[in-house]
C-alpha cells in the first residue's frame, strides 16, 4: 500500500493564557490539540466530527502552520512541514490551502473579487502578463459555477454561497493538492448546502484533490467522507470508514453524536433511543485525568479515571480509545 499523503504525528497546540497583574506571565494552556495523530490517502476525504470547542479547527489550521504548532510533526508528500524554516513555506504553501468557515469574514470587502482571486497569482508569480491573469481568474469563476462578469464586483454584491465559492476559487488558484475545508457549509442556507457539497465532490474527481472536512452536519459528513474522525476535548476518541463508523460506532461518545443526527421516518425516530450526554464540556485548560470523556461517560469505571485509553484497532481499519474495548 502506498505511503498516505498527509501524515499527523502527535499533534499538539497549547495556546497560553496570561494572569494576574503581570499579564505577561503563563497562569495555564488551553490544551485545544493533545496528542493528535491521523492520516489521509491521496485523492481521499478525512471527515472530522465533534462538539464545539472540540479542538477541530484548531487541527486544521495548525496542518497549514497559520498556528505554529506546540509539538509533532506533519508530514505532506514525506516532507516535514513543522520542520521548514518561514522563508521555505511558500512552496509547499501552493500544495496546502484552506477554505475557511465564515464567507462574510474571509473576503477583503475593499477587493474586487478579480482581485482577491488574482492575489494568490500575483504573490506566487504564476502569470506572466495581465491578459493571461484575467483569463484564469475567469476560468477559475466557471469552475466553481460563477459568471466571469462577476470579476468587478465586491464581496457584499454576493450571498453566503457565492461568497463561499469565490473564496473556493481563491484556493484553487495556486492547483493545491490538499486542502483543509473548516465547516465550508455551516454558514450557508440548507438548500444551497448540497450545492456546495455536490461541488467539492465534482472538483475533486476533475482535480484530484485531497480534502480534511470539518463539520459539525454529521449526516453530511457521511455522504462526502470516505473516513471519518471524532474528536472530544482536544483527542480523537475514534476513526473509522463512515460506513462502518455510521453502523457500528464503538465509543460511547460517538455514540452520542450519531443517535442526535434526526432520522426522517417518523415512526422509526420515535422508536429509537437518543442518548443525552449529562453535564458540560470540561475546560480545555484543566481537562479531566485519564479518559478525558468520563466525566459525561454513563459507562465509565474507576479505570476511566486513572489511565488515558489510546487508539486501538477494534476492527480492520477502525479504531477506538475507550477502555471498554479492551
Amino acid at each position: 500500500m502506498s505511503a498516505p499523503l498527509v501524515e499527523v504525528r502527535n499533534l499538539v497546540k497549547w495556546f497560553p493564557v496570561a494572569g494576574g497583574l503581570v499579564f505577561t506571565r503563563i497562569a495555564a494552556h488551553v490544551k485545544a490539540v493533545d496528542d493528535v495523530s491521523f492520516s489521509i490517502n491521496k485523492g481521499e476525504t478525512l471527515g472530522l466530527v465533534g462538539e464545539t470547542g472540540c479542538g477541530k479547527t484548531t487541527v486544521g489550521r495548525t496542518m497549514l502552520r497559520l498556528y505554529e504548532p506546540t509539538s509533532g510533526q506533519l508530514f505532506y508528500d514525506g516532507i516535514d512541514v513543522f520542520g521548514l524554516p518561514a522563508k521555505s513555506l511558500l512552496t509547499i504553501r501552493r500544495r496546502l490551502q484552506m477554505m475557511f468557515q465564515d464567507p462574510y469574514a474571509s473576503l477583503n470587502p475593499r477587493m474586487t473579487v478579480s482581485e482577491i482571486i488574482g492575489e494568490p497569482l500575483d504573490i506566487h508569480h504564476l502569470v506572466g502578463s495581465d491578459g493571461e491573469r484575467k483569463d484564469r481568474i475567469h476560468e477559475l469563476l466557471r469552475l466553481v459555477g460563477l459568471n466571469p462578469e462577476h470579476a468587478n464586483r465586491y464581496p457584499h454584491e454576493f450571498s453566503g454561497g457565492q461568497r463561499q465559492r469565490i473564496g473556493f476559487a481563491r484556493a484553487l488558484a495556486v492547483d493545491p493538492e490538499f486542502m483543509v475545508l473548516d465547516e465550508p457549509i455551516s454558514a450557508l442556507d440548507v438548500s444551497i448546502q448540497a450545492q456546495m457539497v455536490n461541488l467539492l465532490e465534482d472538483l475533486q474527481d476533475r482535480l484530484g484533490l485531497t480534502y480534511l472536512f470539518i463539520a459539525h452536519d454529521l449526516s453530511m459528513v457521511k455522504h462526502i467522507s470516505d473516513r471519518v474522525a471524532v474528536m472530544y476535548l482536544g483527542k480523537l476518541v475514534e476513526v473509522a470508514p463512515s460506513h462502518e463508523l455510521y453502523d457500528k460506532p464503538f465509543h460511547p461518545y460517538t455514540r452520542a453524536l450519531l443517535s442526535a443526527i434526526p432520522i426522517p421516518d417518523p415512526a422509526t425516530e420515535e422508536k429509537r433511543r437518543r442518548i443525552i450526554l449529562e453535564g458540560d464540556v470540561p475546560s480545555p485548560i484543566d481537562p479531566p485525568s485519564g479518559c478525558r470523556f468520563r466525566t459525561r461517560c454513563g459507562e465509565a469505571q474507576p479505570r476511566c479515571a486513572s489511565e488515558e485509553p489510546s487508539l486501538v484497532e477494534v476492527e480492520t481499519g477502525h479504531t477506538a480509545a475507550c477502555h471498554l474495548l479492551s
